[in-house]
């Protein structure tokens, strides 16, 4: 009987798993998780991501032993080398993955697929992380699309995704290693700062799959209107899922267009967002140095404060004295997630109000969001500088005052996660610095004391960004 290695990799899910499927087509099934941070260098997963998918992998070592198989977790000095040694000690025959596109992914699984098949064993990699590959949605010159629109457009003139496969009948092989134990991965922290993520998250395939039905149940109608609200649960919370595999965007776009309601407005909506995700990947591949360096490279001469190190520690602890800005910060710290609107409010004040190089902010999420992914964070921090792809323009800079009085309006979000302004009045909490002295006397917050005063003038910082801005302008002309 033929054996194959299943390389479980950020598809950590049992339904609608290509490589998977296609695994216990071909005989009997060796699931196995290869734990190799160093070849993800410089962007192996931080301490949020860690915490993730130390518990993704137990939820998947419990479906798997429900199917009475087990999950192989193995270490080594090369996952090529780990590879070799498994099927050496298995005789398994192939090894099959789903493919991933970060760009040191890329290449060390191009090398270990023609390594192996040199070798006599069979290699396949398959398509489950994303509804289209990248190379698959090109414009009509043949080329790659830069802004997200059109992207979306000929995104939705493809035929629909197949419908998700199903969990595949398995067989387990006759041989079975000795597994590394989860908890030798260390992957949790030894000084536990992860307690608030308990409450908020499920990670594994059930609680991804729990996630999206209460979302299409109860959050899909009206989805439109409610989603820039963060005081509201009015998004799916469905990204981190979606980065360590446990749901696919297939089952998602599935089951969305079943629901009722599927055919609608606010389902199309959501869809788009399914869609931002595959925007980001699709940039990933055709511009590999995103995380790192500006699309517009004009920005590599942006001229950053060179004395950003006190604002970005004030920014990351949230403690900035802008109140929907650092609520946001701590709601990030405490449960490894933040809404999309205020990744870009608190994004704009670091980058044009402060003047802190984009690539420290991304890296700050990259190491606090469970949802931390390459593509899709470097695509983020590059609309909110201005220099990416499909970048919002510099000149827009987000004054955080009016985004909190829109998006906030009664301050319940701030009262949330900055208790200090509990007690002002909805007309002050936004911008406490403009309050009377009596209102403040009367809420008990005391600037400088209870509650930072501003690190930074808005007005007066927005001016020298557009400033700044216009001198790498001027040296392009």
């Amino acid at each position: 009987m033929t054996t194959t290695l299943v390389w479980f990799r950020r598809d950590l899910r049992l339904h609608d798993n290509p490589a998977l499927s296609a695994a216990a087509a071909a005989g009997a099934v060796l699931p196995v998780y290869i734990h190799a941070p160093d070849e993800e260098s410089p962007w192996a997963p931080g301490g949020a991501s860690r915490w993730w998918l130390h518990h993704s992998l137990a939820a998947l070592q419990d479906q798997l032993a429900r199917h009475r198989l087990p999950l192989l977790i193995a270490t080594g000095t090369t996952t090529l080398e780990t590879l070799r040694r498994l099927i050496r000690e298995t005789g398994a025959d192939a090894v099959a993955w789903n493919r991933l596109y970060d760009p040191a992914i890329i290449e060390r699984d191009q090398q270990i697929k023609r390594i192996l098949r040199e070798e006599g064993i069979g290699a396949e990699s398959h398509k489950g992380a994303l509804l289209f590959e990248p190379w698959e949605i090109r414009k009509g010159d043949g080329g790659h699309y830069r802004t997200f629109t059109p992207f979306w457009r000929s995104l939705r003139r493809q035929a629909s995704p197949d419908r998700p496969l199903p969990v595949p009948d398995m067989d387990a092989p006759a041989a079975r290693p000795a597994s590394t134990a989860l908890d030798d991965l260390r992957l949790l922290p030894a000084i536990r700062w992860d307690r608030g993520f308990e409450p908020v998250w499920s990670p594994g395939e059930a609680g991804a799959w729990q996630r999206l039905t209460t979302f299409l149940e109860a959050r899909l109608r009206g989805y439109d209107d409610r989603r820039d609200w963060p005081s509201v649960p009015g998004t799916s919370g469905l990204s981190p899922h979606l980065h360590f595999g446990e749901i696919s965007p297939r089952q998602i776009w599935t089951a969305t267009r079943d629901s009722p309601g599927g055919d609608g407005d606010d389902a199309e909506s959501f869809l788009s967002e399914v869609a931002w995700r595959e925007f980001g990947h699709h940039l990933l591949f055709h511009f590999p140095g995103m995380p790192d360096d500006p699309i517009d490279t004009r920005f590599r001469a942006f001229p950053w404060d060179p004395d950003g190190d006190t604002a970005l520690a004030a920014w990351q602890a949230g403690q900035t004295g802008i109140p929907i800005v650092d609520a946001g910060m701590r709601e990030l710290w405490q449960t490894g997630w933040m809404h999309n609107r205020l990744r870009m409010v608190v994004g704009s004040l670091l980058t044009k109000n402060l003047r802190v190089p984009w690539q420290r902010g991304e890296a700050w999420f990259w190491d606090t969001l469970v949802d931390a992914d390459l593509a899709n964070n470097s695509m983020g921090w590059q609309w909110i500088q201005g220099c990416g792809a499909d970048a919002a323009p510099y000149f827009r800079v987000f004054n955080p005052v009016r985004q909190g009085e829109r998006f906030d309006p009664d301050g319940a979000y701030v009262r949330q996660w900055v208790p200090e302004l509990e007690t002002l009045p909805a007309k002050h909490i936004h911008a406490p610095w403009q309050a009377p002295a009596d209102v403040l006397r009367d809420a008990r917050v005391t600037l400088g004391v209870t509650y930072p005063h501003p690190i930074v003038d808005l007005k007066a910082s927005r001016q020298a960004a557009l400033d700044a801005y216009q001198t790498i302008r001027n040296a392009d002309a």
